[in-house]
């Protein structure tokens, strides 16, 4: 096994890299600000030092933690960890030199920090600014230390005690630039990882069959890092996939069952209930790109080039142009459309479950539960009509088992998962995801579930429904039963994901936490991430209705989804001309990357720019 390479900086008196260094596997770089003359004067400084050298241990002074990589040849710039205990810029320096301290150092780290490497920050009762702080300083007192580490690309991925008792003969000193102690009851050891970079996706060409023909498009830019990522794919380990697996084993306990994935286009083409449009990627291909009827003869038009149109102008604008000019296609916004064309087929046998998966593409506001892509599960089954109630019941009652079953094997909290009418439920109760479902067509039920891991505000959703509908040829009286389940939010659900975000991370340390599609309590991996807060205020174009679901779009898009909320703060009318203004609130926050202040002062300019000229509103 390899030796792990620690560097220690701003050792005091070198007792803690004394304390490290008799760890086995471990080899020890143990560095001072100081010049060697000025720290040997200090109390057991020499000893330690002596002690240092004798196992072998690199000992250096006058070493500027913002300089790392000045100070190690290039073979020897990377290693596993890196500590700084209670750093200080001396005396009575406030907390704005101590951020900047803060700030050069993660800098200096990046250059010499191995990929998977660690970087420990102890700091007093109060400094690092974070909720595991008690008592909690007020942020503008603070380091503010996760915001400062940001912007060098690390995130917090742990933070616990400074256990000084586990390093023997460890010894605080340094108080005030003196060889004197100070109080670290209270204090935190944070434990900074390398974050992945934001995504800046290139735009994207995905090519498909659609009715017998080769089709081209271009993806949608704030879907082009989530088409193709295969989680429902075989051997798969995502939690999604887990899950859909263990619901459909159950099913086919009672049921004959047949999987029918293989074969469903992410194009879709026709009408759509009118309510629907400005929830709906939609592609347009033009009447110049249609194949004439000597390519079409010849075989030379193999495939079709979809235009990418302005997808957040106007939806009804679009949609009015595409009836008159184009023919009408978007990506799916649910898997409803092939349960329904297999029930009118020749092959359809009444009876059996039918069960069709994939992802699924709707425009939608920004919430943590609220997602523009999700993988829906879709089961049918056509029964003699005065049986549905009972088939309903089966498949309901064998998903709740299920669901109950896998909840069970990870957490003793409660999940309590009902069957609720549509009619029950008010406008408000409606989630997002189930008033759009309501605009696909009468729905019978509900699903859904509750969970005691989540905020008491957020801990409950919709989930699932429940549809019937008469099918068959004529003279057989049958009804065909439809039950579609968010995979995701059933996921999120379960194991405790409080951001839908996580669940398309590219971190593989989501990953990790389910080998081998093994469901497990979700642990974050970047503790407390950083917010930023931008106001936003515009005149609306007169005559023009405001699309929110449009506006909300474009902040997913330019910030690579690290918009976590936004908020109408204000509306206003201007007295004698009747112009409309709105300001909004957006709070940017990534969940699984580094986020710092510039790279979110970039993406509010470009948001500014972006709004004005697709929503054609004026800034004021």
């Amino acid at each position: 096994m390899a030796e792990r390479r620690v560097l220690l900086l701003g050792e005091g008196n070198f007792s803690f890299a004394a304390a490290l260094c008799g760890t086995a596997g471990t080899r020890v770089v143990a560095t001072c600000y100081e010049r060697e003359e000025e720290v040997a004067a200090r109390g057991r400084a020499k000893e330690s030092i002596r002690r240092l050298r004798d196992v072998g241990a690199e000992v250096m002074f006058s070493v500027d933690c913002a300089k790392l990589k000045d100070y190690f040849l290039p073979a020897k710039r990377e290693f596993d960890c890196i500590y700084f205990n209670f750093p200080h810029c001396g005396r009575k320096a406030g907390v704005v030199k101590n951020r900047e301290l803060l700030a050069r150092f993660f800098h200096g780290c990046a250059e010499v920090l191995m990929q998977d490497g660690e970087v420990h920050v102890a700091l007093c009762r109060g400094q690092g600014g974070t909720p595991a702080d008690q008592p909690r300083r007020e942020w503008h007192n603070s380091w503010q230390v996760v915001a400062v580490a940001a912007e060098a690309g690390f995130i917090l991925s742990d933070v616990h005690p400074f256990q000084a008792e586990t390093a023997h003969g460890y010894e605080c000193t340094g108080y005030r630039s003196q060889d004197k102690s100070f109080c670290i009851e209270g204090a935190l050891n944070h434990v900074f990882t390398r974050s992945t970079p934001l995504l800046y996706c290139k735009p994207l060409i995905c090519e498909i069959e659609l009715e017998s023909r080769r089709i081209s498009f271009q993806v949608p830019q704030v879907l082009v890092d989530k088409i193709n990522r295969g989680f429902l794919e075989l051997n798969s380990s995502h939690p999604v996939w887990t899950i859909k697996e263990k619901l459909t084993a159950a099913l086919s306990q009672v049921f004959p069952l047949q999987s029918i994935d293989y074969c469903l286009s992410l194009l879709l083409q026709g009408r759509l209930h009118a309510a629907c449009h400005s929830n709906i990627f939609w592609i347009l291909l033009s009447p110049e790109e249609t194949p004439s009827a000597e390519e079409m003869a010849s075989g030379q038009a193999n495939a079709i080039l979809f235009s990418h149109v302005d997808f957040h102008r106007n939806t009804d604008e679009n949609v009015q142009e595409g009836c008159q000019t184009s023919k009408q296609c978007y990506l799916r916004p649910s898997l409803l459309p092939y349960a329904e064309a297999i029930i009118k087929s020749a092959a359809f046998v009444p009876g059996t479950l039918y069960v069709f998966s994939g992802p699924v593409f709707r425009k939608c506001r920004v919430s943590p539960y609220c997602m523009p892509v999700f993988h829906e599960v879709v089961f049918v089954c056509a029964v003699n009509r005065g049986s549905e109630k009972s088939c309903i019941q089966m498949v309901v009652d064998k998903i709740k088992t299920s669901i109950h079953s896998l909840h069970q094997t990870i957490s003793d909290f409660k999940l309590s998962i009902s069957l609720q009418e549509s009619a029950s439920l008010g406008t408000a109760e409606l989630s997002e995801f189930a008033a759009f479902e309501s605009q696909l067509g009468k729905i019978q039920f509900f699903l859904c579930m509750e969970a005691d891991t989540w905020d008491s505000s957020e801990k409950g959703s919709c989930v699932g429904v429940v549809r019937t509908a008469p099918c068959g040829p004529a003279g057989r009286d049958l009804v065909a039963v439809f039950a579609s389940l968010n995979l995701d939010l059933v996921a999120m659900l379960i194991c405790a994901i409080d951001d839908w975000r996580m669940l398309w991370t590219s971190d593989a340390r989501f990953l990790r936490q389910f080998p081998a599609g093994e469901l497990r309590l979700f642990r974050s991996f970047s503790l407390y991430p950083p917010s930023y807060v931008h106001d936003v205020s515009f005149w609306l174009p007169d005559g023009e209705q405001f699309d929110d679901v449009a506006f909300h779009t474009i902040a997913r898009e330019v910030s690579s989804e690290a918009v976590a909320s936004i908020c109408l703060l204000d509306r206003f009318q201007q007295l004698g001309t009747g112009r409309n203004s709105l300001c909004f609130r957006l709070t940017f926050q990534s969940c699984d990357r580094a986020l710092g202040h510039r790279e979110v002062a970039a993406m509010q300019l470009r948001f500014r720019e972006e709004i004005t000229q697709r929503l054609r509103v004026a800034l004021r």
